[in-house]
C-alpha cells in the first residue's frame, strides 16, 4: 500500500474520532500503525513488530551484527544496552524470525522478579485442592505434572531441537542478586524441580507444561537439562551495572540512537519509501529537538503515522502531541 492510499481525501478536522461533543455515533476505527498490530507479526525496522505477512528487515550496522553473530557462535548471553527506542528487545525477535527459531520466550523482569519465576511454577495449592475434590468424587486426580508449568527460562532449557530464543528484558530493574543467580543457570544449562526429582522409583518421566500455551515436556528425573544453549537476548536501560563475573560471560551489545539516514531507513521500513517526503519535515524537526537519551524512534513513527493518515497539523503540532522527553516529568 502507498502512502496515497493509506492518506484517502478528507476534509481537515475529519481525523478527529472522539470530538467531545454531541451524542452517540458509531463509527469506523481507523487501521493500527504496523507496530500496533496483534497477532502473528514479523520483526520490522527498530520496532520489531510488522504486519501479518509482511517481513521487514532489522536494521542494524555492521559491527552491532557481527557482535549478535559471535554471540550465536559462541552459545553466549548477548547483553544489550541503548536508549529507550534503539531496537533493544526487537532483536530478540528478529533473529527468532530470521533464523526460524519460533516465538520468543520473555521474561520481563522487575524489582520483584526471581530466578524461580523465570524456571518453573509449581501449584501446590492447586493440587490439593484438586485432591480433596477428587475423594469426595469419583476419578483419580491428575499427575504431579498437571500443577508444574515451566517458566519462559526453563522452557528455553527443555529444547532438543533448534534453540529456542529467550528475551530477558531490562534485567537491571530486577534485584542485585539476580544477574549472579542467572549465570548459574547459565553455566550449567540445567536446573532441579525438586517436586519431580523427590518421586519414588518408576515415576521417572513427567509431562509438564511449558510457558507456550498447552504444550507439555517430559522432565526425566525432575532435571530439566538444555541440549541446545538458547539464544539469549539480555536488556539493560542501564540503570545500574551488573557484576564484573556476569559480565564476563555475556558478549554486550550497545545500540546507538539512528542517525538521520537510519531515521529515514527505519521510516521507510515501516510505513513505505513513498512517505518519505511527507515526513520530511517531522525527521528534521525530530533531530533538531532530540537529546541523547530523550526521545525515542517510535514516537517519530506516531507522528508519522499521523501524518499520513491525514491529521491536519504542522510538524511542530504533530511533535508536541507525541513527543515527550524521556528524562524528564511527566
Amino acid at each position: 500500500m502507498t502512502a496515497a492510499e493509506r492518506t484517502p481525501p478528507q476534509d481537515p478536522g475529519s481525523w478527529r474520532l472522539f470530538r467531545g461533543e454531541g451524542p452517540p455515533r458509531r463509527v469506523d476505527m481507523p487501521a493500527a500503525p504496523p507496530w500496533r498490530r496483534f497477532g502473528e507479526r514479523q520483526p520490522s525496522g527498530a520496532l520489531g513488530a510488522g504486519a501479518p505477512g509482511d517481513p521487514r528487515p532489522y536494521l542494524i550496522g555492521p559491527t552491532q551484527r557481527d557482535i549478535v553473530n559471535a554471540a550465536l557462535h559462541l552459545r553466549r548471553p548477548l547483553l544489550v544496552t541503548g536508549h529507550p527506542g534503539t531496537g533493544k528487545s526487537s532483536l530478540a525477535h528478529a533473529v527468532a524470525h530470521e533464523l526460524s527459531l519460533g516465538p520468543v520466550l520473555r521474561w520481563p523482569v522487575n524489582s520483584r522478579s526471581t530466578l524461580a519465576d523465570a524456571l518453573y511454577h509449581y501449584d501446590a495449592v492447586g493440587r490439593l485442592r484438586e485432591t480433596n475434590l477428587r475423594r469426595q468424587g469419583d476419578g483419580d486426580a491428575p499427575g504431579i505434572g498437571y500443577f508444574i508449568r515451566l517458566g519462559p527460562l526453563g522452557t528455553a532449557l527443555v529444547s532438543d531441537g533448534l534453540p529456542r530464543v529467550l528475551l530477558v528484558d531490562e534485567l537491571d530493574k530486577g534485584d542485585v542478586d539476580l544477574p549472579n543467580d542467572l549465570l548459574t543457570v547459565f553455566e550449567e544449562g540445567e536446573f532441579e524441580i525438586p517436586e519431580l526429582s523427590r518421586l519414588p522409583p518408576g515415576e521417572d518421566d513427567i509431562e509438564v507444561h511449558s510457558a507456550r500455551g498447552g504444550d507439555t515436556v517430559t522432565v526425566h528425573r525432575g532435571v530439566v537439562r538444555c541440549q541446545e544453549f538458547p539464544v539469549v537476548v539480555i536488556t539493560s536501560n542501564g540503570e545500574r551495572e551488573f557484576p564484573p563475573a556476569f559480565l564476563r560471560r555475556c558478549l554486550r551489545l550497545d545500540l546507538p540512537d539512528p542517525d538521520e539516514e537510519r531515521l529515514r531507513a527505519i521510516v521507510a521500513a515501516h510505513l513505505g519509501a513513498d512517505a518519505l517526503p511527507q515526513v520530511d519535515d517531522l525527521v528534521r524537526a525530530f533531530l533538531a529537538k532530540r537529546a541523547p537519551g530523550e526521545l525515542a524512534t517510535d514516537q517519530l513513527l506516531n507522528a508519522a503515522f499521523l501524518r499520513l493518515g491525514g491529521v491536519d497539523l504542522d510538524a511542530e503540532g504533530l511533535l508536541e502531541a507525541v513527543l515527550h522527553r524521556l528524562g524528564g516529568a511527566l
